[in-house]
């Protein structure tokens, strides 16, 4: 009998995160992308390790300080996580540094280059010495470091230079100071010919102007990364608001954690930095390349080069959606299964803002999670609200680095009238979802929307996410359940036909899961998640595949399960997906279940089983059913942009035959394509039957 709790049975979760942001590395130094695209790529490692480090490292790092010996299913003890990701991230390094390298002088031919102040003419030096005094040194922040000149609170991620300095009247006497440089001053200067300089090397030239009398003897760029998870006491929290506020600002003056400096630093210079920051020695990052990987975002987005990312898609309106009838009748006579970004995101915030204007429209309930900045959904929600409609509005303050975003919301929603919920107690609302009423001949009919991912027009086209939409009755009812949940008091929370986290999710996948087990070499099970974590979880998809049940999962990032083990795991496949669109959304298939299909806003992971608000929804319409099948099967069977996940935690790029390559972003566009040309076209009655079947074919 195996012991399927034996921690070799189980890949660490922070590691296995480590080996996510490698596969995103890879796509940077992958020679068949555009090379802005492979820079963005960069960039968004650079992005994923500051919150890394921000969040999970310093997560570790308290509780080793307070001596707690927590650890998952690997056993791996705190200390013992923080020494593998130190030792990791400083290999990796170097790969980074040589990857950029490369890139950038790539670029170079293109007509875009990185130089430093020294090395371009002088007619670009006089405009960067204009630039300087017209842009930078009104704002710029000299700080002298001594005894009467204590040294500056930074802030977290605070960029800026650490300069030793010559006093000229006095040649012996040697000074340091620090240089901050505010966020409103852009990482790169462009220069009219595509050229960017870096911000520290045009200070370095005019530090004498920062410190009169002073001469430079050395500078070092450097950034500060600092514990940014806020934690809020709620039982305390009279005003959620306000302690969340609080919280904000606690955020920018949390623990130092990581302390990443330029090649330039010596030993001085780090030696002097560290007296007043105490950074452990191996959370110190010298870089032999500029700082801050994820301000490449800033050359990435020139407008001029667009040709050096790969060529952009446009979303599609499909039938039945791709007319101007009222979306209320379409889904009175049917449901929409919607995959984001190929099928437009539009008519989900159509249908809010048609609600907003419809007179027959009663009420709006709506949860908000990650909506972004000049969010068209909120606006009308506001708009709805001042026209009288009852409008109630679930915004989750603690959606981790948006939380000041849904403050600005949530104050706005409350002054237009609308009744807005802030969370509920102990818990994090992570579910999508919309639920409409409206008033017809008297009687009230009802309209929903539940989603994988949040109500933000902006990701919703880079990440792929499905939406569905239906007029159901027993989807509807049980929405109503679910937002007189979040209302009111109830600690038993359970719906009919949707399934609620945190009491009904989880049983009801370790339920499907069993079934699939019962069925043994018959069963077949397909996940789609983000990340794979929970123990529970995991030791049910192992016996499943004990029993000869055919396991596929296509887990995007941390996966803690080890496939292809003997006697445990040697049916169930693993494979990531990386490519143009970030892969968003959590979908399942159960072989032998009567719905067969469920979408969730839920990972498997413990936080979103047990410690959030999430839903569950099982896709009952067939045609939305055999979408979302053919979508997972697509995937399955990627050899382009997937990679598949080794026994021992390392993934392998999976090797296609040139002739037979399948690219599932590609050919999902391509297929959106030719399906909105056919519709075009085509003038039969059941247009979305053709397009199911080019889908199919596709």
């Amino acid at each position: 009998m195996i012991n399927l709790k034996n921690p070799n049975l189980y890949n660490n979760r922070e590691l296995s995160w480590l080996q996510f942001n490698t596969r995103v590395l890879k796509q940077a130094q992958d020679e068949s992308l555009p090379l802005l695209e492979r820079l963005k790529f960069l960039a968004i490692y650079g992005t994923n390790l500051d919150e890394f480090y921000m969040i999970r490292v310093a997560g570790l790092k308290k509780l080793f300080s307070a001596g707690i010996i927590v650890s998952g299913a690997d056993k791996l003890t705190p200390l013992q996580q923080l020494r593998e990701i130190r030792k990791y991230l400083h290999q990796e390094q170097q790969v980074v540094e040589y990857c950029l390298n490369e890139v950038l002088k790539k670029l170079q031919a293109e007509g875009i280059s990185v130089k430093s102040y020294d090395e371009v003419n002088q007619h670009a030096k006089n405009q960067l010495n204009r630039y300087f005094k017209e842009n930078i040194y009104p704002v710029i922040i000299p700080i002298a470091v001594d005894a009467t000149h204590p040294f500056p609170h930074l802030n977290n991620l605070s960029f800026g230079l650490i300069v030793k300095l010559n006093d000229n009247d006095d040649t012996s006497i040697e000074r340091f100071g620090i240089i901050r440089v505010p966020r409103v001053i852009s990482r790169f200067v462009e220069l009219d010919n595509g050229t960017y300089i870096p911000i520290e090397s045009i200070i370095a030239k005019h530090i004498e102007e920062l410190f009169p009398g002073y001469s430079l003897i050395k500078y070092a760029s450097f950034r500060v990364t600092r514990n940014a998870d806020i934690a809020i006491e709620e039982e305390e929290a009279d005003d959620f608001m306000e302690i969340l506020e609080e919280g904000l600002k606690l955020r920018r003056k949390g623990e130092m954690v990581r302390l990443e400096i330029g090649s330039d630093s010596d030993e001085e210079i780090v030696n002097f930095f560290n007296r007043h920051t105490n950074v452990y020695k191996d959370d110190i990052y010298k870089f032999y390349t500029f700082l801050n990987l994820s301000s490449l975002w800033q050359i990435v987005s020139n407008k001029n080069f667009a040709h050096l990312l790969l060529p952009p898609f446009k979303p599609k309106n499909l039938p039945p959606l791709d007319n101007e009838e009222n979306i209320f009748s379409t889904l009175e006579e049917q449901d929409i299964l919607l995959y984001h970004p190929y099928d437009s995101f539009d008519p989900v915030v159509k249908l809010i803002q048609n609600a907003a204007k419809d007179p027959d429209v009663v009420s709006i309930k709506m949860t908000l999670y990650r909506s972004g900045t000049n969010s068209p959904i909120v606006q009308a929600l506001i708009s709805a609200s001042e026209s009288g409609k009852q409008v109630t509005v679930m915004v989750e303050l603690k959606a981790r680095f948006d939380e000041e975003n849904n403050l600005i919301w949530a104050k706005a929603l409350e002054k237009s009238g609308a009744h807005v919920i802030y969370g509920i107690k102990g818990f994090k609302v992570h579910a999508k979802a919309t639920l409409i009423t409206r008033r017809i001949n008297g009687k009230l009919k009802q309209y929903a929307h539940v989603g994988t991912g949040n109500y933000n027009p902006s990701t919703a086209k880079i990440y792929t996410d499905m939406s569905y939409l239906t007029s159901k009755d027993v989807v509807t009812n049980d929405l109503t359940r679910f937002f007189h949940f979040l209302t009111g008091f109830s600690k038993k929370g359970k719906l009919n036909e949707l399934y609620m986290a945190p009491a009904q999710i989880k049983p009801k996948l370790l339920s499907l899961i069993q079934n699939e087990t019962r069925k043994g070499e018959e069963g077949h099970i397909i996940s789609k998640v983000n990340s794979l974590v929970d123990d529970d979880i995991i030791r049910a998809l192992y016996k499943a595949s004990q029993a000869g049940v055919k396991v596929d999962l296509i887990v995007r990032g941390i996966c803690c399960l080890k496939p292809g083990i003997a006697g445990v795991s040697e049916n169930i496949r693993v494979i990531s997906i990386l490519g143009k669109y970030l892969e968003h959304p959590r979908t399942f298939y159960f072989k032998n279940d009567a719905t067969q299909v469920y979408i969730s806003s839920a990972d498997w992971m413990p936080r979103n089983l047990v410690r959030r608000i999430e839903l569950l929804t099982g896709i009952k319409d067939e045609s939305s059913k055999n979408k979302i099948i053919q979508i997972l099967k697509l995937q399955c069977s990627d050899n382009a942009l997937a990679h598949e996940l080794q026994s021992d935690g390392s993934y392998s790029k999976i090797k296609s035959d040139s002739d037979k390559s399948i690219n599932n972003h590609k050919l999902l566009e391509e297929f959106v394509n030719r399906a909105a040309k056919a519709t075009k076209k085509n003038s039969s009655s059941n247009i979305q039957e053709l397009a199911s079947r080019l889908f199919m074919e596709s």
